[in-house]
């Protein structure tokens, strides 16, 4: 065997035993194709929220998605769109001379995903955070930071959302705890 070859199955050796395990019925290969197309799915989210492009954010949903978000419950991919819409409009724009912008960029990392045995649904738990220059003193800042319990389906050979619940824990839908975290309620613990 050849040391691309060698390589190669070394590498689907450690995806193996690295795959959570409800994706263990799947191949290596096909939870690797569809983690990295789901990760691609919530980083698309994220750019097209900042980009203010309520269409492609409301295009990552399956028809009758489901976002739970700081703004409330949307359901189905045109009350999100609308939804989105007006959240993003209520920033200012810039006036017509300028030539920048302050800016807040949303990032999603740790993605903790499980692909069901049949490749069709999963679930992902995402943490975010968002970093702005919006600021008195022009510098960057952590605006906000939470996690995100998502749920896909694969619709037309597409990986979409089917729910996401988007908890921000610097503002008011924060918890003491978070049970799809694995945490547990601090005051019974020792």
């Amino acid at each position: 065997m050849s040391i691309i070859g060698k390589a190669g199955a070394l590498c689907t050796l450690a995806l193996a035993w690295a795959m959570p395990a409800g994706a263990k019925d799947l191949s290596p290969q096909d939870y690797a194709v569809a983690r990295a197309e789901i990760v691609n799915l919530s980083n698309r989210l994220m750019i097209a929220s900042d980009a203010r492009d309520a269409d492609t954010y409301a295009a990552s949903f399956a028809k009758d998605g489901v976002l739970n978000w700081i703004g409330g419950i949307e359901h189905g991919r045109e009350e999100i769109r609308q939804a989105i819409a007006e959240w993003r409009a209520k920033l200012a724009a810039p006036p017509t001379d300028a030539t920048s912008q302050p800016r807040t960029r949303h990032f999603v990392l740790n993605h903790d995903i499980t692909i069901a045995p049949d490749g069709r649904t999963g679930k992902g738990l995402v943490y975010w955070f968002a970093l702005t220059n919006r600021t008195p003193q022009k510098d960057v800042q952590v605006l906000y930071f939470g996690h995100v319990v998502e749920y896909y389906v694969k619709e037309d050979g597409k990986w979409l959302f089917s729910k996401r619940e988007v908890f921000n824990e610097s503002l008011q839908n924060r918890a003491l705890f978070y049970p799809d975290l694995g945490e547990k309620d601090p005051r019974t613990t020792p």
